[in-house]
């Protein structure tokens, strides 16, 4: 489930995770905690670490092999990572489809990083993992992640309450979509 790297907007490239991107990570969660707080669940102690990091790697890299993910980093060179996008729960068969989570570092939020990266993710997932939908959900408060999957294409398909535990609640999420293609699975 390997995919090329796409270079995006300011010379950030979207490329496949790597165990090596683990102290990288670790930064970068920690510098953007209070930016990702309202978005994301409680993260358990050590998550912002180099240690932390290398597990959670160790596990993504495992489903990736295994064609139940695909997890990308922004690698923003010499200024370290700027988000991540990951498909998730890749389903094959008569579905074809993963669900969608990413995000952009406050830094570069708001200049189209986060477009710019979803839209490469749905092209590589169209393309090179033969996928035939996408889903996505947003924390009903994210108008900024809503406004990106309204730009990639995606359409709201409904509202699911109480639908992930996000900043120590449960929280309200719009549900989006985006049909890839309509061919036959592979």
């Amino acid at each position: 489930m390997i995919t090329r790297p796409r270079t995006l907007a300011h010379g950030v490239v979207l490329r496949p995770v790597a165990l090596a991107d683990a102290a990288a990570l670790a930064c970068a969660y920690a510098a953007n905690r209070d930016h990702l707080r309202p978005w994301e669940p409680r993260r358990p102690d050590g998550f912002e670490t180099t240690e932390g990091q290398a597990a959670r790697l160790t596990g993504l890299l495992e489903l990736r092999d295994a064609g139940r993910a695909m997890p990308w980093v922004l690698d923003a060179g010499d200024e370290g990572i700027a988000g991540i996008v990951n498909l998730n729960n890749v389903v094959r068969g008569a579905f074809h489809s993963a669900q969608l989570g990413y995000w952009v570092a406050a830094a570069r939020a708001g200049r189209g990083l986060g477009t710019a990266a979803v839209e490469a993710a749905c092209d590589l997932a169209g393309e090179e993992l033969g996928l035939h939908r996408i889903e996505a959900g947003t924390v009903t408060t994210n108008a900024a992640s809503r406004r990106v999957l309204e730009k990639c294409g995606f359409e709201r398909i409904g509202t699911a309450p109480r639908y992930l535990h996000i900043d120590g609640a449960w929280r309200d999420h719009y549900l989006f979509q985006r049909i890839l293609n309509d061919r036959a699975p592979r």
